[in-house]
């Protein structure tokens, strides 16, 4: 999908630099899974002794092994 915004150039190279990346969308990209990642690690942190997740850290192992599984086939298509 193409969209026009407009991003701080400084920022946006502050960013290129410290990801390694070479262009502006991959940049990009990178910048909102590092977001959505984190924001997925800090609503589990305040599920943590909830009772809603009830599995252990071996369970929660094999869930990060499926869900990086799925974003290496998600991320082969694009």
């Amino acid at each position: 999908m193409k969209t026009l915004i407009d991003i701080d150039n400084s920022l946006l190279k502050k960013a290129m630099k410290a990801s390694g990346t070479y262009t502006k969308k991959e940049t990009v990209r990178r910048a909102l899974e590092e977001f959505v990642r984190a924001n997925l690690r800090r609503e589990l942190k305040e599920m943590a002794g909830s009772g809603i997740i009830k599995t252990g850290l071996s369970g929660l192992k094999k869930l990060r092994q499926k869900r990086e599984r799925l974003h290496e086939k998600l991320a082969s298509k694009n």
